[in-house]
This record gives structure tokens, C-alpha cells and sequence, in this order.
């Protein structure tokens, strides 16, 4: 509900804005027909106010414009996408204030296309998205985001990392080396011959029993 109420708001304040941006721009000015041109030169306009106008007259014109850009810069963050805010705001205050000199050079008597007033304008814009703009944006789109929208937004929380196992110990080599294989097979013979003899002994000492006197 309040997302519509702001949204119908801001709508309704563009269209009043529109139509006295209209009025203001594109009246015809019978009496300053002989002494306007078109300015196509950034800054010869402001130039212009500084050396030949009076502090006052000069703070009306550029003040004026400035002035004129500040609905740009508080409603549009409402109308315009979250994503590139800031310069979806600047590109279509310029649009639109060309647009309106352009008119105001071909159809609109006593009147000029004039580029410094396009940049004032369109400065007037920035100047209120970032004093205020900025932050009508974000209320008004953090009431219009829904619970879903705002989960998708959140980052998805980090996986913890495994971890890795411990790199294997080499088995230890043991210090004696292994015998010989010739000197396991001495030993084996060793071993036969002790029992060789020992099996010739009984059977010489049994041979001497069994023989019969002399």
C-alpha cells in the first residue's frame, strides 16, 4: 500500500512539474526576439552573466535553471530502476531539457536553444539526487522489495573449507641391513654339519656296543 502511495505521489508531482516546466520554457518572449541568440558554446552563457549582468540578474538565471532540474533529482529515483540510479537520472534530465530547448529555438518566438542552460539544469538535477534524491530511492524501493527479493540479495553465506589431510609420514628405514645371503647359506651349512656329526658319533659309539668280545 505504501509502495503505490509513493509511486502515485511521485507520478502526480512529475506531471505538475511537467506542466510548469512547460509553461516556464516554452512561453513566447515577443520582446526578446531582437536580443537572444543561440548558444551552442558550453560556458559563453555563463560568461555572460558574470561580466554583463547584475549579481542579482545573474543569480535569477542561473539559480532559475538550476531550480528547474530539481524535480528531476528527487522523483525520478522513485520512477527510474535501482540500477545505475545516478545516471539513468543525469542522462534523462539532459534528455529532456534538450528536448525542451529544442523546442524553444524552432517554435517558440523570443526564445533560443541555449547548452549552458541544459547543463545547469541538468546539474540542478544531480545536485538534489545527491542532497536528498538519493535517499527517497532507497526507502521507497526498500518498501517496495518483498521477502524474496531481499533473501536473493543477501550473499549466500560461505561454505566452510574442508580439511585436508595430513600429508602420510614416510616409514622409517631401519639402521641394520639385512644379511647376506651368503652369509645365511655358511650359517645353514654350519648348522648341517654339527648335526652330521653328532648323528656319527651315536651310530660309531652304537657299532662298538653291538660288537661282540674278542
Amino acid at each position: 500500500m505504501a509502495r503505490a502511495l509513493i509511486l502515485m505521489v511521485a507520478f502526480v508531482a512529475m506531471v505538475a512539474f511537467s506542466i510548469v516546466l512547460a509553461q516556464v520554457t516554452l512561453t513566447p518572449s515577443p520582446a526578446s526576439a531582437d536580443l537572444i541568440h543561440a548558444n551552442l558554446t558550453p560556458g559563453s552563457s555563463l560568461r555572460s552573466y558574470a561580466e554583463d549582468y547584475t549579481f542579482l540578474a545573474a543569480l535569477k538565471q542561473a539559480g532559475g535553471n538550476l531550480l528547474l532540474g530539481f524535480p528531476f533529482g528527487l522523483l525520478l529515483p522513485v520512477l527510474v530502476a535501482r540500477r545505475m540510479r545516478l545516471l539513468r537520472v543525469v542522462g534523462l534530465t539532459a534528455v529532456v531539457m534538450v528536448l525542451v530547448e529544442l523546442a524553444q529555438g524552432s517554435v517558440v518566438e523570443g526564445r533560443a536553444f541555449d547548452i549552458d542552460d541544459v547543463i545547469l539544469n541538468t546539474s540542478g538535477a544531480l545536485l538534489a539526487y545527491l542532497l536528498l534524491g538519493r535517499r527517497i530511492g532507497r526507502r521507497y524501493h526498500r518498501l517496495a522489495d518483498t521477502p524474496e527479493d531481499r533473501a536473493a540479495a543477501r550473499p549466500a553465506p560461505a561454505k566452510p573449507e574442508k580439511a585436508k589431510p595430513a600429508p602420510a609420514k614416510p616409514a622409517p628405514v631401519p639402521d641394520k641391513k639385512p644379511p647376506a645371503a651368503g652369509a645365511g647359506r655358511l650359517a645353514g651349512l654350519r648348522e648341517r654339519f654339527r648335526r652330521g656329526g653328532g648323528d656319527r658319533t651315536g651310530t660309531r659309539a652304537e657299532r662298538a656296543g653291538s660288537a661282540p668280545p674278542s
